[in-house]
């Protein structure tokens, strides 16, 4: 056959194809040139994690981190601003073109653990943390982040010309240290305007296969509230119990009447609920019976009608049976971050995104968690949404490393180049779909 011929017998079946099948063929420049860029940049964000890591600092304490991070946002010619919210840094790529304002976020605070895990970049960091001398330790990936997001950075601003809109590089301090964290000071200090943010994106890494990545729509993360209840009874001898008021027996009662809750009082096919007791402190002697327990527990939930509802329910378990026991209790309640809600629509357009970057059979949706985030102090103003990606090196079994927040936790520096591409793809495609917040 010619290859006229062969020119003509193929023509048909091109025009059968729908138009969006033969654009899919076509390479797409600005995911070419991210990923070119991407791996250009990978040598020295792998630098970065390493300097991190072996650096970590902890929550409200992040100037080394933070002076990093502007020191190489101010070498790429961004518009810097640092001490946002405490050691909050803030960096804002303006576009060739007009377009939305993309803000991409990453966390930069360490945890007080030592770090167990063999690593040539292990921290040997030590603190003084509630009194107790201990280590420092990027327990929960946060080193990454901060990595990837100044890889993506470089990656944008050497692309300014190509990209309709802003973005902002929002470098958060203190995600570990609820109630307060570090997203609510930031918000307060004007990170979501001047210019207004339209959406938020960040990305968490964790256990699992190395490159995939997790995403949903909808609640995705639990609310975190601490509380503490202080039963007061009557002090007496540990053998003669009828002269007083034991506090410690009333604890008892209350700590199982707040199972209660979660198994008998609440509808949990609606939303998943947590309420756990982390510890109970009362007396000195053995044969002395005090006059005050004290408890302190947390509670998540991921229906922020379901939480102020068991706020409620706490009390009145707790109130009510010291009195029914001739004792008193005092419920404080200190409420932490809210549900992480992501946005379903910014589900729907990162979900093709993140596919075509990470590949179709790597991408997956996500089961709701019960961690908590303050992330969703962003979302509570601006949408936004948060996704996973797998970091657990190759040579380990995903499904039996140790988690985040663990002193064995390990993420390999494979990952952070994947990191890279998939916020930087996320955040020119949400610029190029030209969609700011109505």
């Amino acid at each position: 056959m010619s290859r006229t011929r062969a020119l003509r017998s193929l023509l048909p079946l091109l025009f059968a194809l729908p138009l969006g099948a033969l654009a899919a063929q076509r390479p797409d420049p600005l995911v070419e040139e991210i990923d070119k860029r991407a791996r250009e940049v990978a040598p020295r964000v792998i630098d970065w994690r390493h300097d991190i890591h072996r650096n970590p600092e902890l929550s409200f304490a992040e100037t080394r981190t933070a002076a990093l991070v502007a020191a190489h946002l101010r070498k790429l010619g961004l518009e810097v601003q640092t001490g946002v919210g405490g050691h909050g840094v803030v960096g804002l790529l303006k576009g060739g073109r007009p377009g939305p304002v993309v803000a991409l976020r990453a966390d930069m605070d360490a945890l007080p653990v030592v770090e167990l895990a063999d690593v040539p970049y292990k921290s040997t960091v030590k603190t003084i943390y509630n009194g107790v001398e201990t280590g420092v330790m990027h327990a929960c990936g946060h080193d990454m982040h901060v990595a990837i997001l100044m890889g993506v950075a470089e990656v944008l601003s050497g692309m300014r010309a190509q990209l309709q809109g802003t973005v902002k590089f929002v470098f958060q301090p203190a995600e570990e240290g609820p109630p307060v964290g570090g997203a609510g000071p930031m918000i307060r200090d004007g990170v979501l305007e001047n210019p207004k943010v339209d959406a938020i994106f960040a990305l968490h890494v964790g256990p699992g296969p190395l490159g995939t990545v997790g995403y949903r729509g909808g609640p995705s993360q639990a609310s975190t509230d601490n509380f503490r209840i202080v039963v007061r009874g009557k002090q007496t001898h540990g053998a003669m119990p009828a002269a007083g008021v034991d506090p410690i027996i009333v604890s008892a009662q209350v700590l199982l009447g707040l199972q209660t809750i979660v198994s008998r009082q609440v509808n949990l096919a609606q939303a998943p609920l947590v309420l756990t007791v982390g510890a109970i402190h009362a007396g000195l002697r053995e044969n002395i019976i005090p006059d005050t327990a004290v408890m302190i527990g947390t509670v998540r939930a991921l229906s922020p009608t379901m939480r102020t509802e068991v706020h409620a329910r706490i009390r009145r378990t707790a109130t009510s049976i010291a009195e029914a026991a001739g004792a008193t209790a005092e419920v404080t309640i200190i409420e932490g971050y809210p549900v992480t809600v992501n946005d379903p629509s910014l589900a729907e357009f990162i979900g093709p995104v993140l596919r075509r970057t990470a590949g179709s059979d790597k991408v997956f949706i996500t089961e709701p968690g019960m961690p908590a985030e303050d992330f969703s102090r962003f979302q509570e103003k601006v949408p936004g949404l948060m996704f996973g990606l797998g970091v657990t090196p190759p040579t380990l079994d995903p499904s039996k490393v140790a988690s985040n927040h663990s002193p064995l936790f390990q993420g390999d520096d494979n990952a952070l180049e994947i990191g890279v591409r998939l916020m930087a793809n996320v955040a020119a495609e949400y610029l190029r779909s030209g969609k700011p917040r109505m």
